[in-house]
């Protein structure tokens, strides 16, 4: 069993910034990739960015390409999501997710991921 726990959110004005953070803990895991996946009222669950653990490689939605940036701290099995130029539509619900499996290959298929966070409330206003 993996426990995901995010943290960070926040209201911010449109064109700021935030950065939230996701803690993996759990007995005998092995992280192959961690992603952000948001998810805004009326809407489905989307990809937003991903980390390869051991390579630290990364993949994005287009939508928050050169906004946003995922990264890791590989020894605190942590994820960061550092979120700039911030925009209304940027408001949902963030989700940090884990591939224990291998599966995911920097694609958009969120049954990749095996374990889910809770979640953390962004909210930009105009």
């Amino acid at each position: 069993q993996v426990q995901l726990v995010e943290s960070g959110g926040g209201l911010v004005q449109a064109g700021g910034s935030l950065r939230v953070s996701c803690v993996a803990s759990g007995r005998a895991f092995r992280m192959y990739a961690m992603a952000w996946v948001r998810q805004a009222p009326g809407k489905e669950r989307e990809f937003v960015a991903g980390v390869r653990w051991s390579s630290a490689t990364t993949s994005y939605a287009d939508s928050v390409k050169g906004r946003f940036t995922i990264s890791r701290d590989y020894a605190k099995n942590t994820v960061f999501l550092q979120m700039n130029s911030l925009k209304p539509e940027d408001t949902a619900v963030y989700y940090c997710a884990v591939d224990t499996t291998g599966d995911w290959q920097y694609g958009t298929n969120l049954r990749q991921f095996d374990y889910w966070g809770q979640g953390t409330q962004v909210t930009v206003s105009s």
